[in-house]
């Protein structure tokens, strides 16, 4: 049902939150297709109900590997290599909204000190499985399209640890009710910082063992994900057995070691965590959504709603502004990050794991019940927290971003990667069609004939783990790896597929061939084959010096596709179509077919002069003679 729910969201271009509350809700409290038979309030949760003792497990696990995979994307390099406004708004800007959202728990939401220095926490994740597609749909300029980028993936892993230490310091004594007053806070710091450290420490030696493990070839490459899959369950449930949820901070220490190890099969790595925890994030955000009831639903209260109000409308604009301050951004980059801040699944999935470990805790402790009261509210507040970020950001962001004037009226791009008399007369051709297109090349000779010509161009490895701080991928939708090296072009579209869509990264080819090739790249380890044909690189420079031409043709009633087709010829290629604003590259794999209203561009041979035409000019010129 969760997967089901993300490939709708991805065919509606809709965020996929959005669809899995919907589907969770539907299921759970609406037809109760997923409530066990004879279930009835009083008791435990219908989902607790229904999964018995493997239910808390379950959710357990599933943020354990959402801790792990955000902790793989916290690479101190990369975050030493931002801009000054990325780096304040992780250091302070995490910590002023934490403090400021504490505070409007407390103060507004009415919350109990320990739970809302929890919540508070989990809350200053702006995730990029939310923020990035609001990005490509507002198609923002590259400063505040960056800062809102990065700020996600650094502080996804953030926002849990602040959770996992407050937890740890709440169980430990601090806000447990009669439990807490045993415990003095020199005791509780101290107490802290051993767990803690304990945690980390061990965190650190897993991932320090399984970075030997792959460095050292002691795993073959398709026991690599199993591998690291068994050592994050392991670590967080032997953790656990130490300290009660200590797993959940030793697995983030795991993915940030893990992260900053150099490993060179981390992207494969990253790439199996993802889907996994995707797998797990889409059952379990169903699960949780079904396992909320009416009565939780309607118990929301105005000062819930004004909580949320106070989050949006003064948190996270306050810590926006204050954190930026002197960082070199305009006043309009600071009022568009300072509103744009949604939530998603694993502020859900953390608030709901740590809700239901509090109630437990405090349950065990015999605390007030007004810590009780708390911590079971925490799930419906994140969730009206996600519903009215997604909502409110999602449909105000590109109205916002125009009116501040910080929206690209750009359509997608095209990056050409490798520079050569070719690349630079298409290249020059999309720029008359008002294509965006850049042209990338590690040598600044191969970019002479696209420097010429006044076309833009990023000089630089395309491949450097620093790239997405120099060039903004969410400009292009589209790759044309045009090197004269194949193996290059398909490391190309093999690192840049995921960012991109696999459909949309071509390459061109050392030698004409398909995929049954022998002497070629297999056809998983490539791009797509550049233009219909399959024309090497040489081909078509070749064609280049013998006079071949770009042409672009309108493709209406009046001038059909089939009397396009035969008026360019058999030898003609066709390379590009513009369908409904959207850009169609011609590959070996999908050829194109032109169709009413497409905006066509050809390559062609040199026009030859007509024979009778060359026949009248010759016999008029010998009585000259």
């Amino acid at each position: 049902l969760g997967v089901g729910a993300q490939w709708l969201a991805w065919r509606l271009a809709a965020p996929a939150i959005v669809i899995m509350a919907i589907a969770g809700l539907l299921a759970g409290p609406v037809l109760k297709i997923l409530w066990p038979a004879g279930w009835a309030p009083g008791g435990p949760a219908p989902m607790a109900a229904l999964f018995g003792e493997f239910y808390q497990p379950m959710i357990s696990i599933a943020v354990a590997v959402i801790l792990f995979e955000g902790g793989l994307t916290l690479n101190f390099k990369e975050i030493r290599g931002l801009t000054a406004g990325v780096r304040r708004l992780v250091f302070p800007g995490v910590l002023i909204a934490w403090a400021l959202g504490a505070l409007a728990a407390i103060h507004i939401g009415a919350l109990s000190p320990g739970p809302a220095i929890l919540f508070a926490g989990v809350m200053v994740v702006t995730g990029p499985t939310v923020i990035i597609p609001l990005l490509r749909q507002a198609k923002l300029t590259p400063r505040p399209a960056a800062l809102l980028k990065w700020e996600g993936i650094a502080n996804d892993p953030i926002g849990a640890l602040f959770a996992v230490f407050t937890f740890e310091a709440i169980r430990l004594g601090y806000g447990a009710g009669h439990a807490g007053e045993s415990a003095t806070f020199g005791q509780l710091a101290g107490s802290l910082v051993i767990a803690s450290a304990l945690a980390v420490g061990f965190g650190w030696l897993l991932g320090a063992f399984a970075a030997r493990i792959f460095h050292r070839g002691w795993a073959p490459e398709y026991l690599k994900p199993p591998v690291l899959f068994a050592l994050v369950l392991f670590g967080s449930e032997f953790a656990n057995l130490m300290q009660e949820e200590a797993g959940l901070l030793t697995v983030t220490a795991m993915g940030v070691t893990l992260a900053n190890s150099r490993i060179a099969s981390l992207d494969d790595l990253r790439h199996f965590k993802e889907s996994i925890a995707t797998l797990l994030v889409s059952g379990v955000f169903i699960v949780l959504t079904a396992n909320l009831t009416f009565e939780k639903l309607t118990g929301l209260e105005a000062r819930d709603f004004l909580f949320v109000a106070a989050m949006l409308f003064v948190v996270r604009p306050a810590a926006i502004f204050l954190s930026t301050i002197g960082a070199g951004l305009s006043w309009r980059e600071r009022l568009l990050v300072g509103w744009i801040a949604p939530r998603g699944i694993v502020a859900v999935a953390v608030t709901s794991f740590f809700g239901a470990a509090l109630v437990s805790h405090y349950a065990a402790a015999g605390g007030d019940p007004a810590l009780l009261q708390s911590a079971e509210r925490l799930t419906p507040l994140a969730f009206l927290m996600v519903f009215a970020t997604v909502i409110a950001h999602g449909f105000s962001i590109g109205p916002l971003a125009r009116w501040l004037g910080l929206s690209s009226a750009e359509r997608p791009g095209v990056l050409i990667v490798g520079g050569s008399e070719w690349a630079a007369a298409l290249a020059a051709k999309l720029q008359e069609m008002e294509i965006p297109v850049t042209i990338a090349d590690s040598s600044w000779q191969r970019l002479r004939p696209a420097r010429q010509a006044d076309i833009p161009v990023y000089f630089g490895e395309i491949l450097s783990e620093v790239i997405e701080h120099h060039l903004d991928f969410n400009r292009f939708g589209a790759v044309l790896a045009l090197s004269p090296n194949e193996s290059y072009n398909a490391l190309v579209c093999t690192d840049l597929g995921p960012e991109l869509g696999r459909a949309q990264v071509y390459q061109a080819s050392e030698r004409r061939g398909g995929e049954d090739d022998r002497r070629g790249l297999s056809y998983a380890l490539r791009g797509r084959s550049f233009l219909h044909s399959g024309a090497t690189l040489d081909e078509l420079i070749r064609r280049h010096y013998m006079g071949w031409r770009f042409q672009r043709t309108r493709i209406t009633e009046e001038y059909p596709p089939e009397t396009y087709l035969k008026d360019i010829g058999k030898e003609a290629e066709i390379v590009l179509l513009v369908r409904k604003g959207a850009l169609q590259f011609a590959s070996a794999e999908a050829p194109l077919k032109p169709e009413i209203g497409d905006v066509a561009l050809a390559y062609l041979p040199k026009l030859e002069p007509p024979r009778r035409a060359a026949a009248v000019e010759t016999s008029s010129a010998d009585p000259a003679a």
